[in-house]
């Protein structure tokens, strides 16, 4: 079976600067991400890790190149569309370190708020929401406040959140930097199944080596190039 395109980056750059202060961060990129797959993204700090993921994300502009998400190109040497913000809510999902859920609003409110703002009426979001919850095995947190969950409970609902506008991508930014071993990799284990089942194609910036066994593909940025490393397919 042919595999679906999910993310697709032809010649695509980074740089910071101008004539003699130009860094160059990423030089010709040229791969494809498919869905269901997750793949993981490493490189020293700063490579320039999170700076293709928001590239990716429609968040920072590259200095040249094309990226498409799916069938849609989003960028051709500038963005194709200014709607670049209704394309991160309606295509995309974002899971950071932190899980940045907000503090004085209860689980269920965290996870309708982004639905909400896409239109989508409460009934429908809270479903959405109830579903998520029972597959992350958190249904009785709904009324919860986060300071009531623990570390690796909010992170699920970060999770479950980035997945309330049924994306197509997911980009992940070191989401297990601050669990321990056990709950990281209960997270990884997490995004590979969603990927799998979801059939979404997520992208984890990760630092700990020993979660990448977990991943499909292995994406490294290496001397300012994006390469393949390994696959454990």
């Amino acid at each position: 079976m042919k595999q679906e395109i999910a993310i697709k980056v032809v010649s695509l750059n980074k740089h910071f600067g101008a004539d003699d202060t130009l860094v160059d961060v990423i030089h010709d990129a040229n791969f494809e991400v498919y869905k269901g797959e997750l793949v993981a993204l490493i490189a020293p700090s700063g490579a320039g890790k999170t700076t293709l993921l928001m590239m990716l994300g429609c968040v920072d502009a590259p200095s040249a190149g094309k990226i498409w998400l799916g069938e849609q190109k989003v960028y051709d040497n500038k963005w194709i569309t200014k709607e670049t913000r209704k394309i991160r809510r309606e295509k995309i999902g974002f899971i950071f370190q932190a899980h940045y859920l907000i503090p004085f609003l209860n689980i269920m409110d965290n996870l309708i708020l982004l639905p909400q703002t896409n239109k989508v009426n409460e009934t429908e979001a809270k479903q959405k929401a109830r579903e998520l919850l029972q597959y992350f095995d958190i249904a009785e947190k709904e009324e919860a406040m986060p300071s009531q969950l623990s570390g690796g409970q909010n992170q699920r609902v970060a999770i479950a959140r980035a997945l309330m506008n049924n994306p197509e991508i997911i980009l992940a930014d070191e989401p297990t930097a601050a669990l321990d071993m056990s709950r990281s990799t209960d997270v990884v284990m997490m995004l590979k199944k969603i990927a799998k089942e979801q059939n979404v194609a997520i992208i984890m910036v990760t630092h700990d080596d020993r979660m990448l066994q977990y991943c499909n593909r292995v994406m490294k940025i290496q001397d300012k190039k994006v390469v393949f490393e390994t696959s454990n397919q």
